[in-house]
């Protein structure tokens, strides 16, 4: 079976969203502090790197998502339908979400770059976007239709159940990070509520 431009354009999308699903667990353990020599696998390797490359393969898969609907026949889109999918010819509403999503994670990447010289505060409110990006990017996909012709959508799909098993790992781990930073902020509040339940 020949995989069509809409299969293409379905497939990178998935791609775009394990990458910035991993680029997220990897940001959440750096603010763990976690140390791949201390823990699993116990061998020394640079995941602030990796961090930062998968940040660049999302913002480069998110950018190619689209492009093969530009040699689709029907629907026909424009080059302005994917700068500014306002007026898109079909779901412009979930299509202008994605374009929010590829402009926020732009928006990440290229002020991560220049984290040093904006400066660790600015830098900061900048790269908790992502998850901004990440909401914007999850919508898009779990609601447009891949064959793009309205149809209701199918949650126990393939490609949606993906994208929702990845949605509820981040939302899982991030829950867990604001509860870590939580206690961190007031330990002696949180030690006090374990004695009382003592």
């Amino acid at each position: 079976m020949a995989i069509t431009l809409l299969d293409l354009s379905a497939y990178i999308g998935l791609t775009a969203v394990a990458a910035m699903t991993l680029n997220i667990l990897l940001g959440i353990l750096m603010a763990f502090r976690y140390s791949p020599v201390r823990n699993w696998p116990h061998h020394r390797f640079n995941y602030f790197r990796l961090h930062n490359w998968t940040g660049y393969i999302a913002l480069t898969v998110t950018l190619l998502h689209p492009l093969p609907l530009l040699l689709n026949k029907s629907p026909k889109f424009r080059v302005l339908d994917i700068l500014c999918p306002i007026h898109s010819p079909q779901q412009p509403l979930e299509n202008t979400i994605g374009a929010i999503a590829l402009y926020t994670i732009a928006l990440v990447v290229i002020t991560s770059y220049f984290r040093i010289q904006l400066g660790r505060r600015v830098w900061k409110s900048f790269h908790f976007t992502i998850y901004l990006a990440a909401a914007t990017l999850f919508y898009h996909s779990l609601f447009t239709d891949p064959d793009l012709k309205g149809a209701s959508i199918d949650w126990l799909d393939g490609g949606k159940l993906f994208v929702e098993s990845c949605g509820a790992i981040i939302l899982l781990t991030s829950l867990l990070r604001w509860r870590h930073f939580r206690k961190k902020a007031h330990p002696k509040q949180h030690s006090s509520q374990a004695a009382t339940f003592s």
